[in-house]
């Protein structure tokens, strides 16, 4: 999964950052709300880790704001506050679950796994095309059958198919699927796109292309004609 966690305590969020990424998910972290204002609003999460307190707004007007726009990720509220009308607060604010510092982190990890089932940024399947992509068995399928795709491949294939038609820079490819923190080279994007194309060939996806805007980035491109024809 892509997690955002919005935490300002330097400690709390280095600690669940690091226990995040040992089990395998991609992790950002903003110290402000200011910060993680529009950026959650930018990257597609699977879910959102919110504490209440935080320097500059409190977690709760931030979650009232991101829900006025139209934000549907899953949101986790953080905070030392425990009583039943905090909660509420919270809940009634946005909030999809809440947890009272301090917090068991297996029980933490299993509230995170089960709001990315109710309500993950990635649906089941997607169709581009004559291409399915399945999210639950990360596999591309098309007419000559299918192939397995790497973590990274399944999420620059789901943000290009997010926003088929769109040019999407190399930055904001690298953020969403790298992560913010990424320190390697932009030229990893065009690799990956390389694998994609390779594999798209392979299972005959007619109709589907990964084009490149000289300059700019990427854009999926997906034949009308080919895709209604698999309707």
């Amino acid at each position: 999964m892509k997690i955002l966690i919005v935490e300002d305590e330097a400690r709390m969020a280095r600690l669940l950052r690091r226990g995040l990424q040992e089990e395998g998910h991609s992790v950002d972290v903003c110290e402000t709300a200011d910060a993680a204002a529009e950026q959650a609003l930018l990257i597609s999460y699977d879910v959102i880790l919110l504490d209440w307190m935080l320097p500059d707004q409190d977690g709760v007007a931030l979650l009232r704001s991101w829900r006025q726009k139209g934000l549907r990720t899953p949101v986790l509220m953080l905070t030392a506050r425990g009583t039943t009308g905090e909660k509420v607060t919270g809940l009634r604010a946005g909030a999809d679950d809440y947890m009272a510092k301090p917090f068991d982190f297996d029980e933490l990890l299993a509230r995170i796994e089960a709001l990315a089932r109710r309500g993950g940024a990635h649906e089941r399947s997607a169709q581009l095309g004559n291409l399915t992509l399945d999210a639950r068995r990360r596999v591309l399928q098309g007419p000559d059958g299918e192939t397995p795709l790497t973590a990274r491949e399944f999420e620059l294939l789901s943000e290009l198919g997010g926003h088929r038609g769109e040019v999407l820079t190399r930055s904001k490819l690298l953020s969403c699927v790298w992560g913010t923190e990424f320190e390697g080279s932009p030229n990893v994007v065009d690799v990956y796109i390389g694998y994609l194309r390779a594999k798209i060939e392979q299972l005959r996806g007619d109709g589907v292309s990964l084009q490149t805007v000289r300059g700019i980035g990427y854009r999926l491109v997906v034949d009308a004609q080919t895709e209604g024809s698999r309707r």
